[in-house]
């Protein structure tokens, strides 16, 4: 089932090669604006919450089909190439199991874990000493440690 919708993925991903070039857009545009939609990573700098959203905002595929819509139904190729872009980028990112972000770490995601099974158990931990070491809960994540990585930071 993976490989399939690996390569459903790498099919929308040709696909928004077509589209672009039907845009008549200078071929150098898709290169330069292809890791843009990575820009929403910054939102994780407010936190993880905050930067699931902007993340999975960046990366809808839904949104890009509309943007594209919109912008050909316009006659705003700006938008239509915002759309083209987010659809490109998202769907080669699936193809290499970078997935829509949960709220609770960056490496979990609606793929699974980035990194694979053995990541999982690994990411959450850093990911809850991070956060208790901005909380000051240096205790509460020796003792998620020893039971597993299940912690609960107040």
């Amino acid at each position: 089932m993976k490989t399939i919708l690996k390569l459903e993925q790498l099919g929308l991903f040709l696909l928004s090669l077509l589209l672009f070039s039907r845009l008549g857009a200078a071929w150098w545009i898709y290169p330069v604006l292809f890791l843009a939609p990575d820009l929403a990573m910054l939102g994780y700098l407010a936190g993880p919450k905050v930067g699931a959203a902007t993340y999975n905002l960046a990366h809808h595929q839904g949104l890009a089909v509309a943007l594209y819509a919109v912008g050909v139904l316009s006659s705003l190729p700006v938008i239509a190439l915002a759309g083209v872009i987010i659809l490109g980028h998202s769907s080669l990112d699936r193809v290499f199991g970078y997935g829509l972000k949960y709220p609770d770490a960056f490496h979990h995601t609606h793929l699974g874990w980035i990194g694979g099974r053995m990541a999982a158990p690994a990411a959450r931990s850093q990911e809850n000493a991070r956060l208790a070491g901005l909380s000051g809960g240096a205790r509460e994540v020796e003792a998620g440690e020893r039971s597993g990585g299940r912690v609960v930071l107040e």
